[in-house]
């Protein structure tokens, strides 16, 4: 505030910086969409690891391709993943849905498993209301321990003991059947802390003491589930997408932050059968542009060769709408399952790994780099599907088809292609490259977050030099990283923010326009060497 000098001497006024800097946003989130083992259907989960995913959604499961996929995400250079569990619900079939175990604890409340699937079924739950350490004689305080556990012989439990192994354990100390103790109110303790179980009915939770169900000899001996788990059918195209459920499938991307790509595997890990194309094009593709991220798209399983590749993928009726905000990888992938102790070889649709190796070349060189070439290796595979030469590579790079090769001599299996599904020669379009396509959407999407504060700011020249201020410091930074063309930062990068983008009408409309362009650099594709014999009188120019 304005300083009122009264006496004569030197006055010290603090001023508040012009400069409002603009993060970079991430570039590399992945988002994956399919079934797994265990987990929430009616929320997301952000995890920094396979180790948070085995915790949450069950890690690694031969039934479903998304495990996989994560897995590999890892495997090759993923970070930050988001995951969004579907499972199949048919309301004209409902015995067909999948089911949550539930656990009665004697007559007090019964416990049902948090999600749905089979793993509930093998629940462990001991009451324990001996050993407690405030207030022994409140009736309603007991402890509780959740094992969720594995048997070498299910036959008779206790012979089993030696064979048991625990998947992940919980335990729950002084909880309280009273909704007065809000802090300790089991219902509300459960859904805020438990991985594992939760209460079936809130409204049927007595305020009687649980019984102790550990025998004589201290060996846990639970009830078992009056209502057996059950997993989820195979997915179908409502199950993805259905706008009236706001929390189900890709409605839950509403809730997400931040997101740079989406990987859908395949929900067929027999035959590797495409995603319904009524998902990728009717629901992905909106919400690709809306969110500003990339679609990583597997080639479909019946994409047979190179040439039949190039003939399906205009099919509109066989595949998906071209869009720059997508891009296709052929073929699928071989390599052996982690999960098969013979080493079993099967296939393996790509988009986790392709999602993995983006991510990593983001953190080695920027989003500016193509995730291609020979630092673009693939980890954890050992072949290809289908096998393919300079030939094949020549006939589906034109069509905007991204190529996975196998090398010889120390290369091994590499990305060798980065085009985006508007990168067909004959289209001739701006987004042709990915990484192009990429730095567009990653400085539009910082530059969206990063100018909020100009929103309601009065409209004249002083906003405007502060917008050039702050908006040309963020494009000289990328400037100076090697994100775009020339060496001469005038030609590299434009922003404009002045009388001439705003006009009076504008202000008038309380519209303030921004112009922000860029050189992109673009990846060298061909590389033409050219040799000629030289004699002693010849020179080359």
């Amino acid at each position: 505030m304005p300083i009122n000098p009264t006496y004569p001497g030197v006055y010290v006024q603090e001023l508040p910086s012009l400069v409002k800097t603009i993060i970079g946003v991430g570039t590399s989130i992945t988002v994956f969409i399919g079934r797994a083992q265990r987990g929430p259907t009616d929320d997301y989960t952000l995890i920094h690891n396979f180790t948070e995913f085995g915790r949450i959604y069950g890690g690694l499961s031969a039934e479903y391709n998304m495990s996989y996929a994560v897995y590999q995400y890892y495997q090759n250079g993923g970070t930050d993943a988001v995951i969004i569990r579907v499972v199949h619900f048919d309301s004209e079939h409902p015995e067909n849905n999948p089911l949550k175990a539930q656990y009665p604890v004697d007559t007090t409340f019964t416990l049902e498993a948090a999600s749905e699937g089979i793993w509930g079924n093998d629940l462990e739950i001991t009451i324990d209301t001996k050993d407690i350490n405030i207030d022994p004689t409140d009736s309603t305080i007991f402890n509780l321990s959740v094992d969720l556990v594995k048997y070498a012989n299910k036959n008779a439990q206790i012979e089993a003991l030696k064979g048991k192994t625990s998947i992940s354990s919980e335990f729950f100390r002084n909880l309280s059947t009273d909704p007065k103790n809000k802090f300790k109110y089991v219902t509300n303790v459960l859904k805020e802390e438990s991985k594992l179980v939760r209460i079936a009915d809130p409204t049927k939770v007595a305020l009687k003491q649980p019984k102790d169900t550990k025998d004589e000899k201290g060996i846990n001996s639970p009830p078992d589930s009056t209502i057996k788990g059950k997993d989820s059918l195979d997915l179908v195209q409502t199950d993805y997408y259905n706008a009236e459920l706001p929390d189900r499938g890709l409605n839950l991307l509403n809730k997400v932050d931040l997101f740079n790509m989406i990987c859908i595997p395949s929900d067929d890990h027999v035959n590797n059968k495409s995603v319904p194309k009524e998902v990728y094009i009717d629901a992905l593709t909106n919400f690709c542009i809306k969110r500003r991220a990339m679609l990583i798209v597997d080639a479909p399983e019946d994409w047979t060769d190179a040439q039949d590749a190039k003939t399906k993928v205009d099919d509109t009726n066989n595949f998906i709408t071209r869009h720059e905000n997508a891009a296709v990888w052929f073929p699928l992938l071989l390599g052996s399952d982690p999960l098969d102790k013979d080493g079993k070889m099967r296939e393996f649709v790509p988009c986790g790994t392709i999602a993995g190796i983006i991510a990593r070349t983001d953190t080695n060189r920027g989003v500016w780099k193509a995730p291609a070439g020979i630092e673009a290796t693939l980890f954890g595979f050992s072949d290809l599907k289908v096998k393919l030469d300079d030939d094949a590579n020549g006939v589906l790079n034109p069509r905007g088809i991204n190529c996975i090769r196998n090398f010889p001599g120390g290369y091994g299996m590499v990305l060798w292609g980065a085009r985006t599904l508007r990168g067909a020669d004959n289209l001739t379009d701006q987004w042709k490259y990915l990484p192009v396509r990429r730095t567009a959407l990653y400085i539009e999407e910082s530059l969206y977050r990063g100018t909020k504060w100009v929103v309601f700011e009065p409209n004249d020249e002083r906003l405007w030099s502060q917008i050039r201020l702050n908006v040309g410091a963020f494009m000289h930074d990328l400037f100076r990283k090697g994100a775009f063309q020339g060496t001469d930062p005038k030609k590299a990068y434009l922003v404009k923010c002045d009388s001439e983008t705003t006009t009076q009408e504008d202000i008038d409309k309380g519209i303030v326009n921004i112009l922000v362009g860029f050189a992109p650099l673009k990846p060298a594709e061909f590389v033409m060497i050219q040799i000629a014999q030289l004699t002693n009188q010849d020179s080359l120019t």
